[in-house]
């Protein structure tokens, strides 16, 4: 995306990283060691704000604070805390559970609380409330967390279009904070076109699965090939010397 540009910011996944890096599905078992590397690394080469995925904070109130300010300090531009109870889930995978409204608005408040520039980082708070206790509570659960302290708001997982349209009937025009869709290809929420979701009121959308989702496809064919012809098909890979400048060997050329 970075390569592709025209974006206005980038997201960090936690379900993208937490497989690529460790080999493990997304269901609580990373921790903020095994994130804050990775928030760093793709801070450092980026361009656009980074939007990071910090789970439920990795353990209690302090250990929020102490993510927030590790997120801020590594160059992350926003830090998304949801509602989940420990260990957490995937947003669009079954057996979800949540802790209560008040515990995960105070995450909420002690995250804004510890952030160092309230212009510069910005939190996004998600509940998963939907799937659990249905679409009103979802609803209730955001609001508090904008009384808290969040500046964008993420509900997790509208199943239909009239889901999306009460989301953004309830916050789309406020001016306080901005709503969030997460567009997940096979997951549960209705993949309509960017105009689509502004209309209904979402100030942003992220597609955090789009690019495993098409590599994981393009692995299997390439290796399929490989493995049933002897044989690469050209037409399936990047160019190597063009990849090898975008992972940085232009400097190296230049240094040597």
């Amino acid at each position: 995306a970075e390569k592709v540009g025209g974006f206005e910011a980038l997201y960090l996944t936690g379900y993208g990283t937490v497989a690529s890096h460790l080999a493990l599905p997304d269901a609580g078992l990373a921790g903020y060691r095994d994130m804050i590397d990775r928030v760093r690394t793709l801070a450092s080469v980026v361009s656009v704000p980074l939007i990071c995925d910090a789970d439920t904070g990795f353990g209690g109130l302090l250990n929020v604070d102490h993510t927030t300010r590790g997120y801020e300090a590594a160059g992350a531009a926003a830090i998304q805390l949801e509602d989940q109870a420990f260990p957490k889930k995937c947003g669009h995978t079954p057996g979800k559970r949540l802790v209560s409204t008040e515990a995960a608005a105070a995450r909420v408040a002690v995250a804004s609380d510890a952030r160092r520039s309230k212009a510069n980082f910005l939190i996004v708070a998600r509940t998963d409330a939907i799937a659990v206790e249905g679409l009103d509570a979802a609803l209730r659960r955001a609001e508090a967390y904008a009384r808290a302290g969040a500046d964008i708001l993420f509900v997790e997982a509208p199943e239909t279009a009239a889901d999306l349209a009460a989301v953004g009937r309830a916050f789309g025009g406020s001016s306080d904070v901005k709503l969030l869709i997460n567009v997940v290809e096979g997951g549960k929420t209705p993949h309509l076109s960017p105009d689509e979701y502004y209309d209904l009121g979402f100030h942003l959308a992220i597609y955090p699965a789009t690019a495993f989702l098409a590599a994981g496809n393009a692995y299997e064919a390439v290796y399929a090939d490989l493995r049933d012809r002897g044989a690469t098909d050209p037409d399936r890979l990047a160019d190597f010397a063009d990849f090898s400048r975008t992972m940085g060997f232009g400097r190296v050329w230049d240094f040597d």
